[in-house]
């Protein structure tokens, strides 16, 4: 539980009131954000500009223990500072002249934690100030954002492993600031780790070769000069090698992965080229990726100048890449210009969606790209049937909900196709142009919708390719607009035609698939019957290995089929799928498809009762709901 500092408690009958303002100024676009319902912070009194971290990693503990100095930004007449915290053990507070500030702990909220108020410094001056206050803390073992891993949990089995995941509230678990994206903020950090582990952070690496600490800790430094929301603050720990591709990109990962990911990756210098070509110049100088063991819960996380990546997508064959592609695009998209709130994610995930594709259309082919969009449309078609009617807009309202709750396919699909929508108007030529303008004017600056169509609409569109546009129907409008263009890929149509053969009785050893790429696989296996024959599943299974596949991607839709077809000779290969990698996407499906029989949902939670200790508290937030949730 976090404590509250006993000095100067008279000063908090101000502290301890909520916001009453629906509103902030955002002093970097000189406009009025909208406040961020999942924050405590208010930033028009004073606000966060700079974080500067110390943080020993205690492994025994599962803590993180250490400073974080804060630079704060105040107007005339502030005379607290208001952070977000969850979870954290507060030692101390004092001024960077080592004065006690007081400060006062709130009640804490589900996923939102707790308001920190800290009375600040008097000041005589009548101007804005700045002002430097040292929080002492330390996190709990249970940090939602920080996963501990054991040695056996690891490719390399002798060290211990760390990785922080923030994105969307979960900073606040491992750091004390303003956790919101719309209260941009630089960073620096100072790292203590044991002998023989490496740590990296989403920063450009400071550190000096073979830096010891008066403990005889090894010491790495870190900066990111540039001004990046909260979510993105990032650090791993563990055995960690790395190996160059370019001049200014390479992989870390643990040593025994370190080469098959870097050749996995060779294709990333010319992904940046062609992202540079499109939408302007790579702003964060390098571009490194980062493979984690298999319990990180997403498939990538954008964190600028190290994207953090699964294993899942090490296929040996670099057919999943365009993951890569896209975590790379976030440098433009969400990094470079970000959602304002959780409300306008799709703003991060649209626009990156839409790059990704572009990159990978410039890299592999127009074919290859329609392939991407294709397969798209199919999840957003299956997630405006699974969605409630207004988790279908672009422009959400999250209120009182988890801001995880947005992360669908809504913003990633949907918003790509509102821009595949724009291009089908404009035409490509003048949408490129626009983006790279929109990129270059709102650089290091957070971005709502209102905004973004104020901008399109001034920018770009006529009064007459708005109403074939219709953003309105796009933006607060469920479900798929009636103009959202319908990509074909020739590559798939083909592969419907394989589907119908099979559908009336070909053999699988007579279909045409010796040389499908894994987008193909995809979408036969998704077009297949929800009820097939057990004798025709294994069929499939003897002829191509699909129960042995090395590729996630399409072993999962096939475990998929086996659960809805209770095609046992599967079920050994979903067992150790669903224990040997945490990655959400991949484990809601298959739960989700479990519990729905009896039978299933006994298989489920037993499973689950031997992974859920080996998965990130993102993943079982959300698997939590589905298998342990009373009913389920």
């Amino acid at each position: 539980m976090p404590v509250m500092n006993r000095v100067a408690l008279v000063a908090f009958a101000a502290l301890a009131c909520s916001p009453t303002d629906d509103t902030v100024t955002d002093t970097g676009n000189q406009r009025t954000l909208p406040r961020d319902v999942h924050s405590y912070a208010q930033p028009d009194s004073a606000r966060v500009t700079h974080v500067s971290l110390d943080l020993t990693p205690d492994f025994a503990a599962k803590r993180l223990r250490g400073t974080a100095r804060l630079t704060i930004a105040r107007a005339a007449s502030a005379d607290s500072v208001v952070l977000d915290v969850r979870d954290l053990t507060i030692t101390s507070i004092t001024s960077s002249r080592g004065d006690t500030l007081g400060f006062k702990i709130g009640a804490a909220r589900e996923f939102l934690g707790s308001r920190l108020a800290i009375a600040l410094p008097a000041r005589d001056s009548t101007q804005a100030q700045s002002d430097t206050i040292v929080i002492a803390y330390e996190t709990a073992p249970t940090a939602a954002a920080v996963q501990w891993l054991a040695p056996q949990q690891t490719a390399g089995k002798k060290l211990p492993f760390l990785f922080t995941q923030g994105q969307a509230v979960l900073t606040r678990t491992w750091v004390p600031t303003q956790d919101s994206p719309g209260i941009r903020q630089t960073y620096d950090a100072t790292i203590h780790a044991p002998a023989g582990m490496r740590a990296v952070m989403s920063a450009e690496n400071l550190s000096k070769a073979d830096e010891k600490d008066s403990a005889g800790l090894s010491v790495f430094r870190f900066r990111m000069a540039n001004p990046i929301p909260p979510y993105l603050f990032a650090l791993a720990v563990g055995d960690i090698a790395f190996r160059s591709i370019g001049s200014n990109t390479g992989v870390y990962a643990e040593p025994s992965v370190v080469e098959r990911a870097a050749a996995e990756f060779s294709e990333v210098d010319a992904m940046m080229a062609a992202a540079e070509k499109l939408y302007g110049p790579y702003r964060w100088k390098r571009y490194d990726i980062l493979v984690l063991p298999p319990s990180f819960p997403f498939g990538g996380m954008e964190n600028p100048m190290l994207t953090f990546a699964t294993p899942t997508i090490l296929a040996g064959d670099r057919s999943l890449v365009s993951l890569v592609a896209h975590e790379l695009a976030h440098s433009w998209s969400g990094n470079l210009v970000t959602n304002a709130t959780w409300d306008d994610f799709w703003i991060n995930e649209g626009f990156t969606t839409y790059i990704e594709a572009r990159i990978m259309e410039e890299l592999r082919g127009k074919p290859y790209a329609d392939m991407l969009r294709q397969l798209g449309q199919q999840d957003m078609q299956d997630a405006v049937t699974e969605l409630d009617s207004a988790d279908t807009h672009l422009k959400l309202n999250l209120a009182g909900r988890d801001p995880d709750d947005g992360l669908t396919d809504i913003a990633y699909e949907k918003g790509s196709a509102f821009l595949q929508t724009i291009e089908s108007v404009v035409g490509r030529t003048r949408l490129d142009q626009y983006l790279r303008g929109y990129f270059d004017r709102n650089a290091f600056k957070p971005m709502t919708t209102e905004w973004l169509l104020e901008d399109i609409k001034a920018s770009l569109l006529t009064p007459a390719e708005i109403e074939r546009v219709k953003p309105d129907a796009w933006i607060n409008g469920a479900g798929i607009p009636t103009n959202a263009p319908v990509v074909r890929s020739n590559a798939l149509a083909a592969v419907d035609s394989q589907v119908a053969r099979w559908n009336g009785g070909t053999a699988a050893s007579a279909l045409q698939a010796a040389k499908w790429s894994t987008q193909e696989w995809l979408h036969f296996l998704r077009a297949l019957p929800d009820t097939v024959p057990n004798a025709r599943l294994a069929e499939l299974d003897s002829q191509f290995r699909l129960s042995s596949s090395g590729n996630a991607e399409i072993l999962g839709q096939w475990l998929l089929i086996a659960i809805r077809n209770k095609y046992e000779p599967a079920f050994p290969a979903l067992a150790r799928f669903l224990t040997s990698q945490g990655r959400r996407k991949f484990l809601t499906p298959l739960y989700t498809e479990m519990m729905k029989t009896p039978w299933g949902t006994t298989m489920a939670r037993d499973i689950y009762r031997r992974a859920r200790p080996t998965y990130h508290s993102v993943a079982t937030g959300t698997i939590d709901k589905i298998v342990l949730a009373p009913g389920g």
